[in-house]
């Protein structure tokens, strides 16, 4: 139990603020399957659609300190290097 008021908002503010970010982490991981099984499927445009996306969300994480902004940036170049290999083969 907090011992004073602001230790008591803060555990508050704590709660809600793991709860959304669990959130946003699961529609990551949501939207990040989805982009494979669209390449897995080789349906390129549905695959384009959905990394746009899931680039978007990433993007959106980072700016909300929920995700680090280089894990966002080394996710982005990976997923474009997965949709160019899957162009060429």
């Amino acid at each position: 139990m907090p011992n004073c008021k602001s230790a008591a908002k803060r555990a508050r503010q704590s709660e809600e603020d793991r709860i959304r970010n669990r959130s946003v982490r699961s529609r990551l991981k949501t939207l990040e399957n989805a982009f494979q099984a669209k390449l897995d499927a080789k349906d390129l445009d549905g695959a384009k659609a959905a990394m746009i996306d899931l680039i978007s969300a990433y993007s959106k994480s980072a700016k909300g300190s929920v995700t680090h902004s280089n894990k966002v940036d080394r996710k982005k170049s990976r997923l474009a290097a997965a949709l160019k290999r899957a162009g060429e083969a």
